[in-house]
């Protein structure tokens, strides 16, 4: 049974976890080139660095990104030494990029897990680029943010180029009821502060919304994904990527089990992002497709389906589905 105060949930979400395993906090996770769609409406080159830290403090139900973590605070110097390694490996492989992603899987103005110490060398190694995005809890918005803000403003006066930062934020779904219980400690009217918050400093917002979360029902599942859309965009944001969620981590299994949760499939994927982009139009709405083979049924159809989404999320517009006769996709009964 899953419980019902924040510190029972802890416990049953962290009872649940597999090994952890061990990871060297000065060398990032990964890193990946991609194009995106921005804001503006052309395509940029956009350089994702996975970032080692310490694992965030909030124990949501469905996350499992702690795995790319550690236990212990993250060493003062670590992480601008990683975001370095990710330049010189960007240099090397001849890629060209303006912005550039910092995910440390976890929250970047958890002092924690990003040293305040860290925010001038942080700044130096991202001269030259245009935008910066980093990702946080809501709560954490706040005099960090100002301090990290500096630190950028200051490269700008001794380079005379600014650096767009934009923070990415969990809503993860506007239904009350379900985000209270995936224990994320948050309201919808927090996240609208927080959102405010950014707003007022210059900074832009990207919003993470889950698809398929646990607690909402089957049937309510699309009706409460448009509805979280459009309380995203209220608060400001120009960017809104659909996160699959993804079981995995345990407690989405025993979630599972009780009848609080069902993984997306593909078809469900697909669904969501053709119904968003047909119906909004005030910013960029992605998909993510990482690890999108996981869901999936049909490997016949599945790499051409996942280069649709991509394309999808390039050209912001429904394009006509996939054909195949296997499974019988995109085939009119």
């Amino acid at each position: 049974m899953y419980p019902a105060a924040p510190a029972e949930r802890d416990r049953f979400i962290l009872e649940r976890r597999g090994p952890r395993t061990s990871h060297d906090p000065w060398r990032y996770q990964d890193l990946i080139v991609e194009d995106e769609r921005i804001a503006r409406g052309s395509i940029a080159r956009i350089a994702t660095v996975f970032l080692t830290g310490r694992e965030c403090p909030w124990r949501c139900a469905m996350c499992d990104l702690w795995r790319y973590t550690t236990s212990t605070d993250t060493p003062a110097g670590a992480i601008p030494a990683q975001i370095a390694s990710a330049r010189l490996a960007l240099e090397e492989q001849h890629e060209h990029v303006a912005h550039m992603k910092l995910y440390n899987a976890g929250n970047f103005f958890d002092p924690r897990a990003v040293p305040e110490g860290d925010y001038h060398a942080i700044a130096a190694a991202l001269a030259g680029f245009d935008r910066v995005i980093v990702e946080s809890h809501p709560s954490l918005i706040g005099s960090r943010v100002d301090l990290f803000l500096e630190a950028l403003d200051a490269r700008h006066v001794q380079r005379d180029r600014s650096i767009q930062l934009e923070v990415a934020m969990g809503l993860e779904t506007a239904n009350p009821n379900a985000l209270e219980r995936l224990n994320k400690r948050m309201t919808v009217e927090a996240f609208a502060a927080a959102a405010e918050g950014l707003k007022s400093r210059g900074v832009a917002l990207r919003v993470f919304l889950l698809i398929s979360p646990p607690f909402v029902l089957p049937d309510d599942q699309h009706a409460w994904l448009l509805r979280s859309i459009d309380v995203a965009f209220s608060c400001g944001a120009t960017v809104v990527s659909l996160v699959p969620t993804r079981p995995g981590n345990g407690a989405t299994e025993a979630l599972a089990a009780d009848g609080y949760f069902r993984a997306p499939q593909l078809e469900d994927i697909e669904r969501s992002i053709e119904a968003a982009q047909a119906r909004f139009d005030q910013g960029i709405v992605l998909v993510d497709i990482w690890d999108l083979e996981r869901f999936a049924r049909c490997p016949h159809c599945f790499e051409a389906r996942r280069a649709r989404l991509h394309a999808m999320n390039l050209e912001q517009r429904v394009l006509p589905p996939t054909s195949c006769l296997h499974c019988g996709c995109g085939v009119a009964a």
